[in-house]
């Protein structure tokens, strides 16, 4: 999608007139898609049973950053692997729409002990990074540690999705050149007491089969161990450029990529997907964004790269992008039209996460369409503010499987709320959807500005007031762990929003957090529990952890009744189902997560209601397209 950012030039000049009109030749060119909420769809009892059903697929209750840090201390094995980073993706497993969470396991050489630091080690042998690790993004052990569905050397999956292919010679950590087809046999992975070898047969490198190719590359590299070693055949390769960024910027200089490439798992082989942009800085009228590095930006490629043997594949994502046409008519051969993407890959495409927080940065003020109101600023937005582990800090744009509103199914959708500015409450949330044929579209939830809709910062702050769940918190902070106040998750139920948020302990001195409660706000109403204990419906009646509002508010802090210890923090949970009867249905994947949504349901349901309609819910939204071309008129 295209984003022009229009200039602003000495606005005090502008006639009201001037700017209304070309304000709503904007609204009616550029809006993608205008629509109003009619209401008839509220989150009632009759639904109610069934949205909870769904909650639980829905939930993204391990955070990147902390789960990283988990890898690292599970998966790593050994000194030289490294966990560079999480990615976020989905797939079809069982039948179940899933979002998870995956990293790749890449060779760190700069990790290899002092002493195995040689010539032939770096070259030669330490060639390639082997595997990944996956795991679900809402199930965990009863340790509170990520259940891993791949992992190991070999991978080993309890799932139906394999890694056939799992060496990596491409990456983010590859930043040195290796050669492959030498007389010494690679080093592929540990095995018990020694090493598994391995010798590379992929399509990637180049061949150097004669004396003068390893003089060419001797002079290029400044090597002449090149010409010197008795390692080299006739079948030996040169592989450079492997690291993904550096790789494909060699070949399309001209396309600006995006900060944060992905791994998927593909009929058995790890590729890397890179968002790749047209940009320019020469649109007519328009005022440069950021540094001033461009006033135009399409995504109008996705660059695909394989981690074993380096292809390279350039897919057109938007056939309607006049600059990348250009390209087109120049390089006939590099670029692939979006009919032939295959299907598979297809399923892992996702909206962009640079472009999407460019554009949402812009519509803090471009929403609006006043005239009066533009020129003023009145109704400036911002990015909420969260807790994140002990700190405050602005949200991030977040990857979610969410069912929207009037929609039929779950989907991948890339989400941010706002807030105004100076203000807590929410106003909007943001949506970019990723899949199928709605990929690209961008839908905005508007509230109605007279009602109180809670924001990210008034919830934190909720939490922090609540009796019961604050004591925990202090009693386990008293104990020497140090709580983690995970990312905040705004999701969308019918008409209501459900805010969710998990809480991680960490041992003094240990790098190893685990997710031991979930806070869920709905309304009035919030809950904390654990998403482990296999309960019975007979034990899972609703506990609220809070008392009523108007008792909180008359009783003064020294008159508040006791808090009620939470039954969780002395009674030990109940015998958990073995694994081997539940792992092989919906049922059964469910269970360990279904008792803590099943109570949240429960108390959502004896909140007080009103025709139908919890009192607390800020009745209906308006949904709204995203602005493609953001245009500000010059004077």
């Amino acid at each position: 999608w295209a984003l022009l950012v229009a200039e602003h030039r000495e606005p005090i000049r502008r006639s009201r007139a001037v700017l209304l009109a070309l304000l709503g030749v904007v609204a009616l060119v550029y809006v993608f898609s205008l629509a109003t909420w009619d209401g008839n769809t509220d989150f009632n009892r009759d639904n109610l049973g069934f949205a909870w059903t769904f909650l639980p697929l829905l939930l993204a209750l391990l955070a990147s950053g902390l789960l990283l840090s988990t890898y690292r201390q599970l998966q790593e094995i050994r000194l030289y692997y490294r966990f560079n980073d999480v990615d976020v993706d989905r797939y079809t497993l069982d039948g179940d729409y899933r979002q998870v969470m995956l990293s790749p396991r890449e060779l760190a050489y700069g990790q290899v002990p002092e002493r195995g630091r040689t010539w032939v080690n770096q070259r030669l042998k330490y060639t390639h990074g082997y595997g990944a690790v996956l795991s679900p993004v809402n199930r965990v052990s009863e340790q509170g540690l990520p259940e891993l569905w791949i992992k190991d050397i070999p991978p080993v999956s309890a799932i139906d999705l394999e890694i056939t292919q799992p060496r990596l010679y491409y990456g983010e950590e590859t930043t040195y050149h290796v050669f492959t087809g030498t007389s010494t046999n690679e080093f592929d992975f540990p095995q018990g007491g020694d090493n598994a070898s391995n010798r590379y047969d992929g399509a990637g490198g180049v061949a150097m089969p004669t004396l003068l190719h390893r003089l060419a590359y001797a002079l290029d590299l400044g090597s002449f161990k090149l010409l010197i070693s008795n390692y080299f055949t006739p079948e030996s390769k040169i592989l450079y450029h492997r690291e993904i960024r550096d790789r494909i910027q060699r070949v399309v200089p001209f396309l600006r990529l995006d900060r944060d490439p992905y791994l998927c798992i593909n009929n058995g082989r790890l590729q890397w997907i890179m968002d790749a942009y047209t940009t320019s800085d020469r649109y007519p009228y328009s005022e440069p964004f950021g540094r001033g590095q461009f006033n135009y930006i399409r995504n109008s490629v996705k660059v695909v790269v394989d981690a074993y043997d380096g292809t390279l594949q350039f897919f057109i994502t938007d056939t309607e992008d006049p600059i990348l046409k250009a390209y087109q008519e120049i390089f006939p051969n590099l670029f692939t039209p979006a009919a032939d993407v295959p299907e598979v890959l297809r399923s892992h495409f996702r909206y962009p996460l640079d472009l999407f927080a460019i554009q949402a940065q812009t519509y803090l003020a471009y929403h609006m369409q006043n005239a009066e109101v533009f020129y003023n600023q009145e109704d400036l937005w911002r990015f909420p503010n969260q807790l994140y582990e002990q700190d405050e800090q602005v949200m991030e744009p977040y990857y979610v499987i969410v069912r929207l509103p009037d929609a039929e199914s779950e989907e991948f959708v890339l989400t941010l709320p706002f807030t105004p500015v100076n203000k807590n409450n929410m106003v909007a949330w943001l949506a970019a959807r990723s899949d199928g044929d709605r990929y690209g579209k961008k839908l905005l939830y508007e509230f109605p500005k007279q009602q109180l809709v809670y924001g990210p910062q008034q919830i934190e702050a909720r939490i922090d007031q609540n009796p019961q769940i604050s004591q925990q918190l202090t009693l386990w902070s008293q104990e020497g762990s140090q709580v983690i106040r995970g990312d905040l998750f705004v999701i969308p139920i019918e008409q209501s929003l459900l805010y969710v948020e998990p809480i991680y302990l960490r041992a003094e001195q240990s790098e190893l957090p685990e997710l031991k409660r979930v806070i869920l706000a709905y309304g009035d109403q919030i809950v904390m529990e654990t998403t482990l204990e296999q309960r019975s419906p007979q034990s899972s009646e609703p506990r609220p952890t809070a008392p009523a509002r108007q008792q909180r508010r008359h009783l003064p802090q020294h008159q508040q009744p006791p808090a009620e210890q939470h039954p969780d923090a002395t009674t030990p949970p109940s015998p958990r189902t073995p694994r081997a009867s539940r792992s092989g249905t919906a049922r059964g994947r469910l269970g360990g997560i279904r008792p803590f949504t099943r109570r949240a349901g429960r108390v959502a349901a004896n909140a007080e209601w009103s025709n139908g309609r919890p009192r607390c819910v800020g009745t209906s939204l308006r949904t709204a397209g995203i602005v493609n071309h953001f245009t500000r008129p010059h004077p």
